[in-house]
């Protein structure tokens, strides 16, 4: 059996007697990673600081684990694209309303860009305002 590597990120103890995460072979896995301000030690009151943060922190995890949020990535969409080969969950995905497609990372993040340039243009033409 491969060696367990212990992993945790710098000044991010969680305080329970075990690791944030583990490597074995080249198997990671991690407990709870949250949106922690590192160098500042706090938890951020902003949501969107907080999930910058938290991005961050997958990242440095990653890359003390040895590899990069893309690997990731990539097997979530190697399981996605494999779940897809069975007709009943496509048939599921299809009676909710949704059409599912098993593309690649990169048509993925093409589609939500060309999706959201649409939509800003519909709000600019459309004069869209928040009400706050």
């Amino acid at each position: 059996m491969a060696k367990r590597e212990s992993i945790n990120l710098p000044g991010m103890a969680h305080g329970a007697p075990i690791p944030m995460g583990s490597k074995i072979g080249n198997t990671v896995y991690s407990s709870g990673i949250g949106g922690r301000d590192q160098q500042k030690n706090v938890m951020p009151d902003d949501p969107a600081e907080q999930a910058r943060c938290m991005f961050d922190n997958v990242r440095q995890f990653m890359e003390i684990a040895g590899g990069t949020p893309d690997d990731i990535i990539r097997k979530l969409n190697e399981a996605s694209v494999k779940a897809l080969k069975d007709p009943g969950l496509v048939d599921r995905f299809r009676g909710a309303g949704a059409e599912p497609v098993g593309n690649t990372p990169q048509q993925y993040t093409a589609e939500i860009k060309r999706e959201f340039d649409k939509m800003r243009t519909l709000v600019k033409q459309q004069n869209i305002k928040l009400d706050q």
